[in-house]
Formats: C-alpha cells, structure tokens, sequence
C-alpha cells in the first residue's frame, strides 16, 4: 500500500495563489505580518510588487482589500481565522459585504488542529460569523487537491468568498481523475443506504475512515463532502435524507451555526430526518498536539462510527 501524502491547506493555499498569478493578472495579495505562517510568502517571493503587508491591522487589511476590488483587483485578504472572521468581523460585513464587493478572504489557522496555540487562536466560530453575511460565500476544502481548485474558483467568482484553511498537514484524498470543484455542490465520496455522513474540510478523510468501520458492523454509510457550506447543496443534502432516512454532519467548527446548523435548515425545508451534530461542543478549545485535541474533543473516525451507529436507534 502506497504511503498517504499529507499538507496542510494553507500551504496549498499560498501554492495556488502564486501558480495562478500569472494568469491572472489582477490578483493581489494582502497579508497582516504573518506571510511565513498563511504561507502567502510563497506569493510574496515570487511576486513582491503585488504583494502588501499590512501589518497587523487586519481590519485595514479588509478595508484595503475592499479598495482594491473596487479598482477592479482581486485581492486575497489573508490572515488567521481568529482574525479575519473575528476581529476584522464589521469590516467585512459593512466593507465587503454590504458592497458586495469582490474580495476573496484566506483564513487560515482555523478550528482546533490549531494546536498549542491555543483557546484564543482556535477559532471555533467563523463559519457560523461568516455564514450570517449576506452573499458571503463560505468554502472549507478537504485537502491539497481542493484547496487549490477552491482558489481557481474563487478567482473566477464574482463576489466576496470566506475560504477556511488549515494547519495540520492532512490526507490528499481527491485523486481521482474526475474530481471537480464547483462552489455550491457537495461530492458523494462513498455511496451507502443506511445513513449519510455530511462532512467538511479535515473531517471528510474522517468520515471515509468511519464509514469503514462501521461497514464492518454492517451500517451502509454514504459519505457526502460539503465543500461549500454557503451556498450549500440542498439538492443534494434532501436527497440525501429521502434515501438513507439519517444524516450525520462532521466539521472541525462549533456545533452552533456551521455545517451541521446549515444541513439541519436544510433539511426542516425539504424532508425532515434526524440529524446528528458532530463538532466542538459549547466549549472553548485548549492548547496540546493537534492529534491529540482532535481526539480529545470527538473529531476522529472512531468517535464519527460510534455516535453513528447510536445514531440508528433514531431512524424510523
């Protein structure tokens, strides 16, 4: 068996902006002092005069960015999730949301994989604060694959988009010849009957992992990744409950208004099933080793088939 390549989707991030600069010629990228860690300072090398650094001041940075769009750049506000969906919160409601203005948002550092940085950078709660922006489009890419095709995608989408990124080098699971991106539309990785596995950005590879243990139990899983949590793919997610009559979300966010919050709306308006939320609980995170936490806090394979399988008990 070949060994599993892992990276971090921020890397790929900070890949993709430079490999698509050429390309695109009115890319720009914008970084408040942590180019080394966003890794946009793969960019910044390769293209330093369409490169600034605002120091840290990221409301400006979106202030700046929303500057641009309006000179018909396409900035990349790139930053700390804790600092671009939190901090910076009002800047991009009132600057780039409002306006609807073209401005593309790589936040990265996001969920509890932050690690021992701790409870203040472990931002649990940006989706959700993204989420509530009207028009904001809101993508969490599950590996290196997608992080690069959801960069692509934004460029060529004409409105402000909430990209979220990751520390922890994670399973390049999209290989297959015909993987395609498309904002909006989830991707059945695994087909099942019994139960659907919705899940997004790091928990997708778990999800995979937890559908085969429970294929050992005999529990026919299907596996749905949600790339995109806004607009999300409500076609997809009611077929879904019509046909497996259960559905599990699985996200590296807070339970209260991200992935798991978007499916159950989903849901309530087309066929009402169960819905089992699997995320950060109401608590904040704490510092320690990546894999630990992720454990810790029920975001493995194991702990997806075990509440899955409990889950059952709900069907009708």
């Amino acid at each position: 068996m070949a060994d599993v390549i892992k990276k971090a989707t921020r890397e790929s991030y900070g890949e993709a902006l430079r490999d698509l600069a050429e390309e695109y010629p009115e890319l720009v990228v914008l970084d408040a002092d942590l180019a080394a860690a966003t890794k946009t300072g793969i960019f910044k090398k390769a293209y330093p005069d369409r490169f600034f650094d605002c120091g840290i001041a990221e409301a400006n940075m979106m202030g700046v960015a929303a500057g641009l769009a309006t000179c018909g750049k396409i900035p990349f506000a790139s930053t700390f999730a804790m600092f671009a969906a939190g901090r910076a919160y009002e800047i991009v409601r009132n600057s780039i949301g409002y306006p609807h203005l073209n401005v593309k948002i790589g936040a990265t550092h996001a969920g509890i994989s932050v690690g021992e940085d701790g409870a203040t950078h472990q931002c649990n709660e940006d989706i959700a604060l993204m989420r509530t922006i009207p028009g904001m489009t809101v993508i969490v890419p599950a590996d290196d694959v997608e992080a690069k095709a959801a960069v692509k995608a934004a460029i060529d989408f004409n409105g402000p988009v909430y990209m979220r990124f990751g520390r922890l080098a994670v399973p390049v699971i999209n290989t297959n010849a015909d993987y395609k991106f498309e904002i909006g539309k989830g991707i059945v990785l695994r087909d099942g009957t019994d139960v659907t596995i919705a899940a997004t950005g790091l928990m997708v590879n778990e999800a995979l992992q937890a559908a085969e243990i429970l294929a050992a139990d005999g529990i026919s899983a299907r596996v749905v990744n949600i790339h995109t949590i806004k607009p999300l793919d409500k076609e997809l997610i009611a077929k879904c409950a019509e046909e497996t009559g259960l559905i599990v979300t699985a996200e590296e966010h807070s339970v209260i208004g991200g992935l798991g919050s978007a499916v159950a709306d989903a849901v309530t308006d087309s066929c009402p099933v169960p819905v089992i939320k699997i995320g950060v609980n109401d608590e904040f995170g704490h510092s320690g080793p990546a894999v630990d936490l992720l454990k810790e806090f029920g975001l493995s394979a194991e702990n997806i088939a075990a509440r899955t399988k409990a889950a059952m008990a709900y069907k009708k």
